[in-house]
């Protein structure tokens, strides 16, 4: 079994009262944020729909105790992350995937 956990975290949320400069910002930097160029890194990817209305952020977590503190690390840099940018936000939720347990199952089934 590895000993450092991997955490697979995704915030998803929705924009709320976007200022005119962050919705013309989003327009033009869609192209770099589409879902089929976001992954799960340490910095995270975020990505958002046409509308501009739902984003996501992906976000490798290294160490964390468990997959509570795993979403608590997440959301923490996901909300940094959307103040910092000067976007408003609502209804974000977390999802953690234990990917260390994942590989570990992959690892032993294929050792049997």
């Amino acid at each position: 079994m590895s000993s450092a956990l991997v955490h697979r975290v995704t915030v998803r949320g929705r924009f709320h009262q976007l200022t005119d400069e962050a919705r013309r910002y989003l327009v033009r930097a869609q192209p770099d944020h589409d879902i089929f160029k976001s992954g799960y890194t340490v910095e995270g990817t975020f990505t958002y729909d046409d509308r501009i209305a739902f984003f996501n952020l992906r976000y490798e977590v290294r160490g964390a105790a468990d997959d509570e503190a795993a979403g608590a690390a997440g959301l923490r840099e996901a909300e940094m992350f959307l103040r910092t940018m000067g976007f408003g936000f609502q209804k974000l939720s977390v999802d953690v995937v234990n990917a260390t347990a994942l590989w570990d199952d992959v690892e032993r089934r294929q050792a049997t």
